[in-house]
């Protein structure tokens, strides 16, 4: 046999999807801030509360949590533009993120759809989201199994209609859209994403860094983050007051001493 110095693997299915929704979301008008959010005290009260109750708290729940609550605030940052040149505004925030799940021995990537988050605790999310790791085969990935098997001109003209259609949009898409690309890695780092979503909160490295904390020079631990916004559908200003709330939730400590009521 012929050593060719390269392998040839079959395409992923599931790779048609992110294809799809690349080139949808190249036709958004999409504007990016770049923050840095000091996630000290919010890792050390999530340690504390680990040893002291003994249940299980990720950070993710924490931060999937500080996105319901500020997106409750300033609910236009999820709208959806649907048929008819309408605005439409939901009053549940949906989070679709990923996760790396392990399907008949392999390790892939599922989306899943984290229903209204704005009412949930922040443990309520961390067990959903560990019910969903330890159990992926959830309907929405039944449904993307079948889905990636069309055409692709079907599966775009079938997005096409699910983004100006609110009720689908909501229950096949969710309306915010979050994604961790530091998970795995070590130090900072932004993330920039090709969005469907109105709203999409990228989430990147976590660097520790000098800073001024009571006139004494500390480490801090930095979260760098991405926060995307369609531009046709959210201005700057509502962009900016709605980027500042997100940041004072995360650093702050309002949502983790809901745990404690």
């Amino acid at each position: 046999m012929t050593n060719t110095g390269y392998q040839v693997l079959p395409f992923p299915k599931i790779r048609r999807l992110m294809e799809d929704g690349g080139r949808l979301g190249r036709e958004k008008h999409l504007i990016h801030g770049l923050f840095e959010m000091d996630v000290t005290e919010a890792r050390r009260a999530i340690r504390q509360y680990r040893a002291r109750t003994g249940e299980g708290l990720s950070f993710m729940a924490y931060v999937v949590a500080c996105v319901g609550r500020a997106v409750e605030r300033y609910k236009p940052v999820q709208a959806c533009r649907a048929w008819g040149e309408k605005i439409v505004l939901f009053d549940d925030v949906d989070v679709n993120t990923m996760f790396e799940v392990e399907v008949d021995g392999q390790k892939i990537i599922r989306p899943h759809i984290l229903r209204a988050v704005n009412q949930k605790s922040p443990r309520e999310i961390h067990t959903e989201i560990r019910a969903f790791q330890d159990n992926p085969q959830c309907r929405e990935a039944r449904f993307i199994d079948w889905f990636v098997l069309l055409p692709g001109f079907v599966r775009r003209f079938f997005l096409r209609a699910l983004l100006r259609n609110p009720h689908w949009l909501k229950e096949m898409n969710g309306t915010v859209a979050l994604t961790s690309v530091g998970m795995f890695g070590t130090g900072g780092g932004w993330g920039l994403p090709v969005s469907n979503h109105t709203l999409q909160i990228t989430l990147g490295g976590i660097a520790t860094r000098p800073a001024l904390v009571n006139g004494q020079l500390e480490n801090r631990q930095v979260l760098c983050v991405t926060i995307s916004f369609d531009h046709d559908l959210v201005d700057g200003a509502p962009a900016a007051r709605f980027a500042q709330t997100l940041k004072e939730l995360i650093e702050g400590r309002a949502v983790l001493d809901e745990l404690t009521k």
